[in-house]
């Protein structure tokens, strides 16, 4: 497994490409446009050259790397990719028109695998070429920084694809564990519902942004507050998982908060749009309410 094919150059993609890099394997990085994919790979040079900053690596590493990432046009260039890791926005629609297109150029052999964070990879393994060599691949964010993938094994997935991922994210270093294809996995399952309740308490009232964060990161020892975090993944990301966790189990603690619905209604998605439960535009963030 030489090479590594990513499907979008966002946040997330361009974290995987940027890890996966720097464990030597060749990085296909693409996007809806070659444009976007070389601001990824841009996005990654800078990434790395903060690392060079703080002497976590040194020259020659960054320059290795960022010589290992070449940025294409579409996925027409994934056919000779030997793992293809879609790491597009958290909508199903989206990702099913990957998996066709990027499943017309695949080798015979090759893996499929989604970066989904919520979507059950059973349903997703429907659009896949094989769902036998498709996988749930969950990386969290920033993906440099957290050391933590989610594998999820779709109802077809075969032990081969299991084994052949799990060796990849060993040799990025990262820690792996197993979920059951279940809404959610693991960690959002748990994560998601305190966000959303921490909406839930800002919408009625119980306590202001600040006091909600503060109370948290003290009384619960989180080193971020739940309203932050929330900005910091994106309030549109947190809104469609909650809304995969609701729909897919029918259960009403799941329902997403109004407060956060408006807000997404709003664009205000949170730190990438430079207001969410925070206003981003100043020195510092400030809470809106």
């Amino acid at each position: 497994m030489d090479m590594i094919g990513v499907i979008g150059a966002g946040q997330m993609g361009a974290g995987i490409a940027q890890v996966s890099a720097q464990a030597g394997f060749r990085v296909r990085l693409a996007d809806v446009s070659r444009e976007r994919a070389e601001a990824g790979r841009a996005e990654i040079a800078r990434a790395l050259d903060r690392q060079v900053g703080k002497d976590k690596i040194d020259e020659g590493a960054r320059d290795a790397a960022l010589a290992l990432i070449e940025p294409v046009d579409g996925v027409a260039a994934m056919g000779e990719a030997r793992l293809v890791i879609e790491a597009a926005t958290e909508r199903e629609e989206i990702k099913r028109r990957i998996f066709a297109d990027v499943g017309a150029v695949m080798a015979a052999d090759a893996i499929l695998a989604s970066n989904t964070s919520s979507i059950p990879i059973t349903r997703l393994a429907q659009a896949a070429p094989d769902p036998a060599r498709f996988v749930g691949v969950h990386f969290f964010n920033p993906v440099p920084v957290m050391g933590l993938i989610e594998l999820i094994r779709g109802l077809a997935t075969s032990d081969a694809t299991v084994a052949a991922v799990e060796a990849y994210a060993v040799r990025l270093g990262k820690e792996v564990v197993h979920a059951n294809d279940a809404p959610g996995f693991i960690v959002n399952r748990v994560l998601m519902p305190m966000l959303n309740e921490a909406c839930f308490a800002l919408g009625e009232g119980v306590a202001s942004v600040r006091d909600i964060d503060l109370a948290c990161r003290l009384g619960l020892n989180h080193p971020m507050g739940p309203l932050a975090l929330a900005d910091f993944i994106g309030l549109d990301t947190c809104l469609e998982i909650t809304r995969v966790l609701f729909e897919g189990t029918g259960d009403p603690k799941f329902r997403p908060a109004p407060v956060l619905v408006k807000y997404v209604e709003a664009g205000w998605f949170g730190r990438k749009a430079g207001r969410g439960f925070y206003d981003y535009t100043g020195a510092e963030p400030v809470p809106t309410r």
